[in-house]
């Protein structure tokens, strides 16, 4: 009889410390602290390496890195949405220009709680422009390296927490799209082509270089461009200020949001093809640097204290985004194309 009541007590014990708990007595910064410089530089060094070949759409180095993805979502029990082993939204090769291969998004999704139904999506293209005819690679370390790494870290930040008994109201999925390079294409397939229906997407943060310091802040590292905040959704924009003056304290920096910008960012990452269909955006970018589309984009050129930082805005702006009560509210629509 003790041992069957010390049984009982020990199967007790380990079912409460699974016990889902009420998120909102969470702390994120917590959670955001296991993203590091250390750990983004071991992703970087390895997912922008020679090995890799450029990434270039359709090519295998582009299928090491949509291998490489998975795995890593499959360390962090994080599963694909179309099946536990299923993290790939096949991209035919016939909606591209040109003589390009088939490709694939690569996804992994995070069921939320109360209000699983809706999702955040956090979004960087893991795509790069492959090799040049001497066989020079452009590893595109910052170009879209720095996104696509922070992503893995933003998803291990949620897997911890989760790990403790916080999950968030609201699902996550992690995006990494393929053919950013080639126009757009791989953001513009998943839209057209939703896992989950769109309407019920509440927002879109996208991440596009972010691992260098522009010329513009030469000596500061504590800065990040964001585009496109206040574009459609006043509610985005101020959640957005407010997470950042809590806990980062980042300078944000609104040059190229102008519309007036002759740079034109806000039209030419994978975050236009959700505005496009009125959700919400913010696209995270550094600005660009002498290195930019050349075969010196490398992770020795990185500023990983500054990648670490930003990842961790984004993780705070997705967190504070998935356990809202409301949603953010389109007040800004965009006219139907």
């Amino acid at each position: 009889m003790k041992k069957i009541l010390l049984l009982a007590l020990a199967v007790n014990v380990v079912a409460c410390g699974t016990q889902p708990k009420n998120v909102e007595s969470a702390n994120p910064m917590e959670y955001a602290n296991t993203i590091t410089a250390e750990e983004l530089k071991e992703h970087l060094y390895i997912f922008a390496s020679d090995e890799f070949e450029g990434r270039d759409t359709g090519e295998p180095g582009q299928k090491k890195a949509a291998e490489y993805l998975k795995n890593e979502y499959q360390k962090l029990d994080i599963p694909g949405p179309m099946g536990d082993d299923d993290y790939y939204q096949e991209v035919p090769s016939s909606v591209f220009r040109g003589d390009i291969k088939d490709s694939e998004n690569v996804l992994a999704y995070f069921k939320g709680g109360e209000k699983a139904d809706e999702l955040v999506v956090i979004s960087s293209h893991y795509d790069h422009v492959g090799m040049d005819d001497e066989g020079n690679v452009f590893n595109g370390a910052d170009d879209d390296g720095s996104g696509t790494v922070g992503i893995l870290e933003i998803a291990e930040a949620f897997a911890k927490a989760k790990e403790d008994g916080y999950t968030p109201k609201r699902s996550i999925l992690f995006l990494n799209v393929t053919g950013e390079e080639k126009g757009l294409v791989g953001s513009k397939f998943y839209t057209d082509n939703p896992i989950f229906p769109l309407e019920n997407t509440v927002a879109n943060l996208n991440i596009d270089m972010i691992g260098r310091i522009d010329p513009e802040h030469e000596g500061n590292d504590n800065y990040i461009y964001l585009i496109g905040s206040d574009k459609l959704s006043t509610d985005l924009h101020e959640l957005s200020e407010e997470v950042n003056n809590k806990y980062i304290n980042l300078d944000l920096d609104y040059t190229y949001n102008d519309e007036n910008d002759p740079n034109r960012f806000y039209y030419r990452s994978d975050h236009y093809n959700f505005a496009k269909n009125n959700i919400p955006i913010i696209f995270y970018f550094n600005g660009v640097h002498e290195d930019y589309h050349k075969i010196t984009d490398t992770p020795d050129k990185i500023e990983y204290n500054a990648l670490e930082k930003r990842a961790k805005l984004v993780f705070l702006t997705a967190w504070e985004i998935a356990n809202r009560d409301e949603r953010p509210v389109v007040d800004k629509p965009t006219a139907s194309e």
